[in-house]
């Protein structure tokens, strides 16, 4: 028998979740996503130095802000992963964007034009944005010009119901930040079948296949591999290189948990505007917190990119 990751493989497409190369290679994922996270993280790497020394270079020369600079080593990332998965790249946009509709637009589509620029065509990439009703709106009119949206920071049925308004390419739901934030609340010992976010995940995919809503879900953040294993047969599953090795040294059988043809239980269709996305925010203390703190975090990871940039382009000037 083939081990788990082949298995999975065989039912969801496989995403990996970092913007570390060499671990791309390794388990041959047909996606890749990166955050600032992952980014500053792979910056930071001797082996991708030279993706960083050539933004710096560029925008000593082109005389470019910290911002300009920090959004092509983004791009330097994204265009190297480009080489390496078959299918899409995921680049985000600034967290600190993230409540300004107009200003998430025109940083999406400056992120498109420099891949352009790089011969890569937007249909290999999908921009990133926090699934705040501004950034929906974002994804909405990002999709009618043709730039396809994965909708991040996805913790409830609410901001799934409004990506599948928005039309958006992809939504990303957070398990393991739901599986914490439940812990820390005093709930538990869970297992991968009582898992509130293997719940939440569920509950998406059921609304989607049921009402037709052609949203691809894509279940994100694990914290082990029964998570993963409960999601199988998920549309897509972006999975940390560490349990990506985990899988792939499992044996014995995966079994299909998700099924279009019999998708489950569907939540109650939902008209949704906002007055109604807002309350029904409001009313879910997890997604409410979870939704905000990782802006926040992310916002500090980006920030500490923009400030290691900022020290080497001070240096090379």
């Amino acid at each position: 028998m083939t081990n788990k990751l082949d298995q999975l493989r065989t039912m969801t497409t496989v995403v990996s979740d970092t913007g570390d190369m060499e671990a791309i290679r390794a388990y041959k994922p047909t996606d890749a996503t990166t955050n600032p996270s992952l980014i500053l993280k792979a910056s930071e790497m001797p082996a991708y130095a030279r993706l960083v020394d050539e933004a710096i270079a560029w925008g000593g020369k082109q005389k470019a802000s910290v911002g300009q600079v920090t959004d092509r080593v983004a791009v330097n990332f994204g265009a190297e992963l480009t080489k390496i998965v078959p299918g899409r790249v995921s680049t985000e946009v600034d967290a600190d964007l993230s409540f300004d509709t107009e200003a998430m637009v025109a940083k999406a589509k400056s992120l498109i034009a420099s891949y352009k620029e790089r011969g890569i065509d937007h249909k290999h990439i999908l921009i990133k944005l926090a699934s705040t009703w501004e950034g929906l709106q974002a994804a909405t009119r990002l999709q009618a010009d043709g730039i396809d949206c994965n909708m991040t920071l996805a913790f409830s049925i609410a901001q799934a119901i409004a990506a599948g308004n928005a039309k958006a390419f992809l939504l990303s739901p957070f398990v393991g930040r739901i599986f914490d934030w439940h812990v820390k609340a005093g709930g538990g010992p869970y297992t991968a079948e009582t898992d509130p976010g293997v719940h939440s995940v569920r509950a998406i995919y059921a609304y989607y296949k049921t009402y037709g809503i052609k949203t691809v879900v894509m279940g994100a953040s694990f914290r082990n591999t029964g998570e993963i294993e409960a999601l199988a047969g998920c549309d897509r599953l972006t999975i940390s290189p560490q349990l990506l090795e985990a899988l792939s040294k499992e044996e014995g059988e995966l079994k299909r948990q998700l099924d279009p043809a019999k998708p489950g239980q569907a939540p109650p269709k939902v008209a949704m505007d906002e007055k109604t996305f807002r309350w029904m925010m409001n009313e879910d203390q997890m997604a409410t917190e979870k939704l905000s703190d990782g802006i926040r975090l992310f916002a500090a990871d980006l920030n500490k990119l923009k400030t290691m940039v900022q020290q080497r382009l001070a240096k090379a000037a």
